[in-house]
């Protein structure tokens, strides 16, 4: 089945963005990702890092100018570590 033009460029790309935060800013991350658009989902989590984000974005390169210039610039962010989810 070949695809149409209007589906190839209706395709996007999800990731979960694993965060570490400043101690005891986790809380205003989770409130600040939840603002970002292209954000879908953002949760506090106990371990190694301390929010999680799913995201959105029309392609690759979107998703990684997304994470540079709005993601990494929320305020009390230390670390990103962005897991692109894959369709096997």
């Amino acid at each position: 089945m070949e695809e149409s033009q209007n589906e190839r460029f209706t395709m996007s790309v999800q990731a979960y963005i694993l965060i570490q935060s400043e101690i005891g800013s986790s809380e205003a991350v989770v409130l600040a990702t939840r603002a970002v658009p292209g954000v879908l989902e953002s949760f506090e989590v106990t371990g190694p890092y301390d929010v999680i984000v799913r995201c959105e974005a029309s392609s690759v390169d979107d998703l990684g100018k997304f994470i540079v210039g709005a993601i990494q610039k929320v305020p009390g962010i230390t670390r990103t570590l962005t897991c692109p989810v894959v369709n096997i």
